[in-house]
């Protein structure tokens, strides 16, 4: 009967051989769900026996992987600034880059009194900003927004699991929150060109939902709609937050020029977060 060690060792030789990435970590993250379990308990466990069930399900996670189907889909959630983040393949994985953003939020709204004041996440996904600036700023009232019915399920499960209470509009863009002014909006937009999704990595291309991803031919289409429609929905002194791909700042500061726009870069160097400051 193999041991815990003997299917760890196994796995990450098996992931390896698979031409996966950090085969090690990987195999102990796989394995630790399978066994529902932490990754510092499997250290913990290394001579236990696996019976014939585990040993099943820990060879479909390996399957899926084997596959380069993404760790976090085949796990179902992710952790994500200080919540627990539930996620499929109707929602793009939260990346590191987007808990940057946060982060940035976190620090520009930490000084200020947030009752009563109005939170959009657009184009919201799982809702991992939203939800989790929520649960940072209570008195803040959030609405998370997305054309995507599947995406919204899950959003709505994750602000459950998080125990926040959000709002929820389906809609293209601005489209449900007609009517309404938000003092803050964040949003991370499809951005990805239609030839830079031809070429890629697998792992995203083949599991990650196009329309979370591509906005057409130029990555700039989204952006540039929100120029023309967010004048209606913001309140004075509104601050807006955009999470942009590489490159695209100088591009932004062109389509919302005469707005008070700033483009700040991630910890690569690389053009990645605009925020925008209005009067």
């Amino acid at each position: 009967m193999k041991t815990v060690l003997d299917v760890l060792t196994l796995s990450a030789k098996h992931l390896q051989q698979k031409n996966i990435p950090n085969s090690r970590r990987e195999a102990e993250e796989l394995i630790a769900h399978a066994l529902g379990m932490t990754r510092i308990h499997l250290y913990m466990q290394f001579d236990r026996p696996l019976t014939d069930v585990e040993l099943d399900t820990c060879r479909q996670s390996l399957s899926r992987r084997s596959q380069h189907e993404p760790v976090e889909y085949i796990t179902g959630s992710l952790e994500f600034y200080h919540c627990k983040i539930h996620i499929d393949k109707n929602v793009l994985i939260p990346r590191q880059e987007t808990e940057i953003l946060v982060d940035l939020i976190v620090k520009d709204l930490s000084s200020q009194d947030l009752t009563g004041k109005v939170l959009l996440d657009l184009c919201c996904g799982s809702g991992c900003m939203g939800i989790s600036l929520k649960k940072r700023f209570p008195n803040l009232r959030v609405i998370l927004s997305d054309i995507s019915g599947e995406a919204l399920v899950l959003a709505k499960r994750n602000a459950a699991a998080n125990e926040v209470e959000v709002e929820i509009l389906q809609g293209d863009l601005l489209e449900a929150f007609v009517g309404q002014k938000a003092d803050y909006v964040v949003c991370n937009p499809p951005y990805v060109t239609e030839a830079e999704y031809s070429i890629l990595d697998a792992s995203v291309k083949n599991y990650e939902p196009k329309l979370a991803l591509v906005s057409g031919q130029t990555g700039l289409e989204i952006y540039k709609r929100l120029s023309q429609d967010l004048p209606l929905s913001l309140k004075p002194n509104y601050k807006v937050w955009f999470e942009i791909g590489t490159g695209q700042g100088k591009a932004l500061k062109e389509i919302f020029f005469g707005w008070d726009i700033s483009v700040q870069p991630d910890w690569a160097g690389h053009d990645r977060f605009v925020a925008i400051v209005g009067s």
